[in-house]
């Protein structure tokens, strides 16, 4: 079978829905298929550009290439699951979230207040109403992508989880006296958060962020208000790591912190799992959610400063009970029965 990963790329960004899509490929390729990773370029402003780009994903004819028939095209995101195609099947990561959940979050999404917005969220949305229903079947990455699309669209999606990358790479260590928030810098992820966390703490609780900066506004923002805080020992920026010195953060962490905003699925939760580590999140941090059992692999607090500061202290006091919740999280993973073999059988059935 002959499959056509339909993706968009942003050019010179390389992030975590990139990841995914050569990954997919990757797993088919190594169950015999003949995948392909097929890419438009995307740009989100100014706001006429998402609609030419809605116009250019349905003109692409990708129901065969170089005179030999593409079997299936599977899509992830906006707006190339867009694409036509007689045998398609969704798997969306996320929908164009400005549209969306994120409209009347205008310090998250931008839509709502440039030139045109409104005409363009109808647009989207009269595009993914009556364009998503043509697949054979639609998937989401999470339950929480799938709940969006029900609310919004009404259109039903079923959840199917997947392995992050390099999960077999994975692995536990004795602690030290650090916790690892590891994400691309930007505030949805919300590291201004855990910073603001950190000046309450009771504790001398210690913060190794890691990952590339998306906003230098952000950053330089987040960077004033550790020295105005007086942070400078305890909220460790690390920027980019190997994948090396990644996988060692993570081993040798007290635990992970991970409190985006509304997120779509969320590798590091799993990540953590995988590493034997709990995980502190908030109650409005979607996908990851979905993994943690509240008390027992991690820990999950009200989105404020002053109840995540009262997590991290929890989880910085008892290294014992911390060691016990990230065993319990690799356990918790195992049963979930998340594996690429299940992935493959479903989006090839």
């Amino acid at each position: 079978m002959r499959i056509g990963i339909a993706n968009v790329q942003v050019p010179f960004v390389h992030g975590g829905a990139e990841v995914h899509a050569q990954n997919l490929v990757e797993q088919l390729r190594a169950r015999k298929f003949e995948a392909e990773l097929i890419t438009v370029p995307f740009k989100w402003y100014p706001p006429q550009q998402l609609i030419d780009s809605i116009a250019i994903a349905r003109m692409l004819d990708l129901s065969e290439a170089n005179g030999v028939r593409i079997d299936r095209l599977i899509g992830l995101k906006f707006p190339a699951y867009l694409m036509p195609h007689p045998n398609k099947v969704l798997w969306i990561l996320h929908q164009y979230r400005a549209a969306y959940d994120l409209w009347d979050h205008p310090e998250f999404g931008d839509l709502i207040n440039l030139p045109g917005g409104q005409a363009v969220r109808e647009t989207i949305r009269y595009a993914d109403n009556r364009f998503i229903p043509e697949a054979r079947a639609i998937h989401a990455n999470s339950r929480n992508v799938a709940n969006r699309l029900a609310a919004f669209n009404g259109i039903a999606a079923a959840p199917l989880y997947h392995p992050p990358a390099q999960a077999e790479r994975f692995y536990g260590d004795d602690a030290q006296d650090y916790l690892f928030f590891p994400s691309r810098i930007t505030n949805l992820k919300r590291q201004d958060l855990v910073v603001e966390a950190l000046a309450l703490c009771r504790e001398p609780v210690r913060v190794v962020f890691a990952g590339a900066a998306e906003a230098p506004a952000y950053v330089a923002a987040i960077t004033q208000r550790v020295r105005e805080l007086g942070l400078d020992e305890r909220a460790v920026f690390a920027g980019f790591t190997s994948d090396a010195d990644k996988l060692k953060l993570y081993a040798e962490c007290r635990g992970v912190v991970y409190p985006p905003v509304d997120e779509d699925y969320g590798y590091v939760t799993l990540e953590a799992m995988l590493a034997h580590k709990p995980v502190v999140a908030t109650s409005d941090s979607g996908g990851p959610l979905e993994f943690i059992v509240p008390g027992e692999t991690g820990l999950v607090c009200e989105p404020t400063a002053p109840a995540l500061a009262a997590a991290l202290d929890a989880l910085w006091q008892d290294r014992v009970r911390a060691r016990n919740m990230g065993t319990a999280g690799h356990a918790h993973y195992a049963a979930m029965g998340i594996s690429w073999d299940v992935v493959v059988d479903v989006l090839t059935a």
